[in-house]
This record gives structure tokens, sequence and C-alpha cells, in this order.
């Protein structure tokens, strides 16, 4: 039940983000609207493929200098799929390159920041919510 609200409050911390961007860039709800829809569910879609192929290569990472290297390669190309995946939106929505750039640049940085705060809220929710391990000394 927990993983399901935590899908569910990730999509929409990506639907309030790409809003706020496309509505600041645009002014048009209309636009910000097919924004809200399809970016983040196309992100929050894409995004345990690119975590699982990434957790792969951690995995596979022979020392701490290795695992450190991947995980910054999956910090920057989790950049670069919510760049991607914001210019498609707002371009297809607008027709627009400037539009699609100022997205691509504006929201992945937003993610990057907000998304881990998210996550560690989450990550505390999930701590509580646990049962208490008691340890009874025999």
């Amino acid at each position: 039940m927990i993983v399901a609200a935590k899908r569910l409050s990730q999509v929409l911390t990506h639907m309030a983000i790409a809003y706020a961007l496309a509505y600041t860039v645009t002014g048009s709800a209309v636009f910000s609207g097919l924004a809200v829809i399809a970016e983040p569910i196309i992100n929050v879609l894409l995004l345990p493929f690119h975590e699982a192929a990434w957790a792969k290569r951690r995995r596979m990472a022979r020392d701490d200098k290795a695992r450190y290297v991947a995980t910054a390669g999956e910090k920057l190309s989790q950049t670069f799929l919510h760049a991607g995946v914001a210019f498609s939106v707002m371009y297809v929505t607008t027709g627009s390159w400037a539009i699609g750039g100022v997205a691509a640049v504006l929201e992945p940085i937003c993610n990057v920041i907000l998304l881990p705060l998210h996550d560690r809220l989450w990550e505390h929710a999930e701590r509580a919510s646990a049962p208490a391990v008691r340890l009874h000394s025999a």
C-alpha cells in the first residue's frame, strides 16, 4: 500500500513541477494542463527502467570509486532523460523549439533538486510506519 501511495505522490509532485514551469513559460492553462498530463506520466513510466539499468551497473562495480562513478552517471543520465521528455512534451504541445528548450533546462533541474527530498520524506514515513523490532534477551 505504501508503495502505491509513494508512486502516486511522485506523480503528483511531477505534475506540480510540470504545471508550474509550463504555466510560467507559456502563460497558458491549456498547454500547462497538457504538460501536467503527459510529461510526469512518461517520466514515472520510464524511471523504473532507468533505475533498474543503473542498479545493475552499480552492482557490477568492483570498488567504492566505481560505485561513486556509477551513481554520478545515473544522476547525469536521469537529468538527460528528464530533459528529453520535457523538451519533447513542450515542443509537441506548443510547436516551439524555444519553449521546449526552456522546459528541457528548467524541468530536470527542479526534479533533480526536489524529487530526492520527496523520496527522503517517504523513506522517513516508511521507517516510521514499520513495526518496531524489539530484542529480548533470553
